[in-house]
């Protein structure tokens, strides 16, 4: 036996060196402590989703940061670094701003009205008389249709000549109207063919929500002698609010991100009526190719809606009566 082990006190290097404990490897020892193991599970469990947000969310936000600070070529490629000049072009381009305001505009002509529609479609198929059911696979059916298929559907009713639109028109004596090339029309068809694509989302929340409510307490309100405008009102918008207000924060964010629906009908036109903001990326990433600009155009519209989920929360929330 070892002279230095027999002559060193309990506790040194020397005898910690003989107990088994200390021979063990790194991670037995850390696989015993239960909080440390329940750390490693829960990461591991979280892995698949982190690689997913790294890969498509984190890394190109910071290629999109990376990428407005540079001027590219015609090819895409990153040429002369010009800092902060392109936030300043862009919120002094007449073409940003006005793609900005007719995407304000298409979100107040889209969201209150889907809501609204959706909100009155739900109560009056919550009850359950024979054959709603019919009804609500019918208010729900606009969900399940791309937004690529809703578009050509609405393409044909808005033509001019063969279009249904048009020929109800005409039955009432009235002369066609120019759906998606006129510019006083073009974006009220565009917001018209949102409303019904954003019907088939809104309504199953709304009901849902009515759904949510006890029914005991629509008994009690019948038994008071409440009227239904009363109930709806003073019992049913309360308690559907916190549906409500999410179905508000998510509308705004869908109609900031409308595309696929302009892009289709409208293009854009006629003379940048629909030319909304992300409509106006697409524009200049990838068909002008510069990306700088693009990039600049996307972290611009990502701080737009980000400030206006905040001010919802701030004051809108306020206003919500969670059970």
């Amino acid at each position: 036996m070892d002279k230095d082990l027999l002559l060193s006190p309990p506790g040194t290097a020397a005898t910690e060196a003989r107990s088994p404990s200390t021979r063990q490897p790194v991670a037995a020892r850390v696989l015993r402590n239960p909080r440390l193991q329940e750390s490693w599970v829960a990461y591991l469990l979280l892995s698949p989703s982190l690689l997913l947000f790294g890969l498509f969310l984190f890394y190109p936000l910071l290629k999109s940061i990376y990428l407005s600070l540079f001027l590219t070529d015609p090819q895409g490629r990153v040429a002369v670094f010009v800092g902060m000049d392109n936030f300043v072009d862009i919120l002094t381009a007449d073409i940003f701003v006005k793609s900005l305001s007719n995407t304000f505009l298409f979100m107040l002509m889209t969201v209150p009205t889907a809501m609204a529609a959706a909100l009155i479609l739900a109560v009056l198929s919550f009850n359950t008389l024979k054959g709603m059911k019919i009804f609500r696979f019918i208010f729900s059916l606009p969900m399940a249709v791309s937004v690529g298929t809703g578009s050509m559907i609405w393409m044909i009713l808005y033509h001019p000549t063969m279009g249904m639109f048009n020929y109800l028109l005409s039955l009432a004596g009235i002369g066609p109207v120019q759906w998606l090339t006129d510019p006083d029309w073009a974006m009220f068809s565009v917001a018209l063919m949102t409303v019904w694509m954003n019907l088939g989302f809104n309504y199953i929340l709304m009901l849902s929500g009515i759904q949510g409510i006890s029914e005991d307490i629509f008994d009690s309100a019948r038994i008071d002698g409440s009227d239904p405008f009363r109930t709806f009102f003073r019992i049913t918008l309360p308690l559907i609010s916190p549906t409500l207000f999410f179905t508000l924060v998510v509308s705004i964010i869908g109609a900031f991100q409308a595309f696929g629906q302009i892009n289709i009908l409208t293009k854009g036109g006629p003379i940048n009526s629909t030319n909304v903001i992300v409509f106006n990326i697409y524009q200049d990433a990838f068909v002008n190719f510069r990306f700088g600009i693009g990039s600049a155009q996307a972290l611009i519209l990502f701080v737009i809606i980000l400030l206006l989920t905040l001010l919802q929360f701030k004051f809108v929330e306020r206003k919500v009566h969670y059970q």
